[in-house]
């Protein structure tokens, strides 16, 4: 599954955004359609990345970049210096990864899948890579890292649920508002994806080699190429 990008921006500069996109924020999306297009868009409902978009983009406050927990873990455990690894696991991220088994087993999993050698256990600032936070959020959520709940159980094939599907994050907070998110990235992502689905792919490679004296004209699509 591959999208036109430029179709997609275009879209969700109107809904959800407001008319304008940062390059920090088209970064970070480039950042997570890329990740999707090679590595999960063969056979994933694209339903879960309008869901994934539609979480990032409230849990960054629509940055669309990893951030850090507000007041970095103040108050619970999580958020004490590991005697270990001198670490605080605290939350980091487009979704919030907290406590050293969880940046622990991030690192296993993105290494597993992916080929990603992160060592966010011993580094926990790594999680605010945008790379390794789509990663994070991709398999946190569709694996149900977070609450035990997971993409699957709200999209598939009976079930299209983006309200209870917040739950897969933080219970019911803001359900509603993050289901319209997902609806506004969904219809940009079904339109992005028809669009690059009209466009030719692949290469044509010609190798022509003429005799000495001879030119040779080249026509592509009906139009005469520069001769050389």
């Amino acid at each position: 599954m591959h999208f036109d990008h430029e179709v997609f921006f275009n879209e969700v500069r109107n809904d959800p955004f407001p008319e304008t996109l940062s390059q920090s924020q088209v970064s970070g999306m480039e950042v997570m359609l890329t990740a999707w297009e090679k590595h999960r868009g063969d056979d994933q409902d694209v339903r879960f990345l309008a869901y994934e978009f539609a979480t990032a983009f409230h849990e960054t406050g629509a940055t669309m970049q990893p951030i850090e927990e507000w007041g970095k873990g103040s108050g619970h455990s999580y958020g004490e210096i590991d005697p270990e690894t001198g670490q605080a696991y605290y939350g980091r991220g487009l979704v919030q990864l907290t406590h050293r088994e969880n940046y622990a087993r991030a690192d296993h999993e993105l290494n597993a899948l992916f080929g990603i050698m992160v060592g966010m256990e011993w580094d926990a600032s790594k999680a605010l890579n945008p790379r390794v936070a789509t990663g994070v959020m991709f398999l946190g959520m569709e694996q149900g890292w977070f609450t035990a709940r997971k993409l699957e159980d709200y999209f598939n094939e009976v079930d299209d649920d983006p309200v209870n599907a917040r739950q897969i994050v933080n219970g019911n907070d803001d359900d509603v508002l993050i289901a319209s998110y997902h609806q506004s990235f969904l219809f940009a992502l079904g339109k992005a994806e028809t669009e690059a689905s009209k466009k030719p792919t692949g290469l044509v490679i010609v190798n022509l080699q003429a005799p000495p004296g001879i030119t040779v004209q080249v026509h592509l699509n009906g139009e005469q190429l520069p001769t050389v």
